[in-house]
């Protein structure tokens, strides 16, 4: 059976690994989870990330803990399959109050909301995180 939501399937196991106080998990790999690692780790959210090569590629993500708590508080999709959701720059969602970020596909790459109003571009509104 293939998978129709790959970057929904990476926000559940990060969420379920981190309710289970795991240090890592691991999932098949793809371009677009890699480069929403690589967002997730510049915030600050996750320890690190690294892609195995092999015939067929697996991404390992090393999860962030302070104190005994996980850094990630929540993180949820916002668009989907069924709905996509669009903004234009002067309409980015801010995470509560800024305090967490919200992960835009842009034509520019992925980027977090404050990045994609900076440089004056919207795109679709992957996932929230706080």
């Amino acid at each position: 059976m293939s998978m129709q939501d790959p970057i929904s399937d990476l926000l559940t196991r990060i969420r379920n690994a981190q309710l289970a106080s795991h240090t890592d998990v691991s999932m098949p790999s793809s371009k677009a989870k890699a480069a929403l690692c690589a967002v997730l780790q510049s915030e600050g959210y996750i320890e690190s990330y690294e892609i195995d090569a092999g015939a067929k590629p697996t991404l390992n993500v090393q999860l962030r803990y302070h104190e005994g708590a996980a850094v990630i508080e929540e993180i949820s999709r916002v668009s989907r399959p069924g709905l996509r959701v669009y903004k234009a720059s002067n309409e980015l969602p801010t995470v509560r109050g800024g305090l967490g970020v919200a992960i835009i596909s842009t034509d520019r790459g992925l980027m977090t909301d404050r990045a994609a109003r900076n440089a004056g571009v919207g795109g679709e509104v992957l996932c929230t995180v706080f």
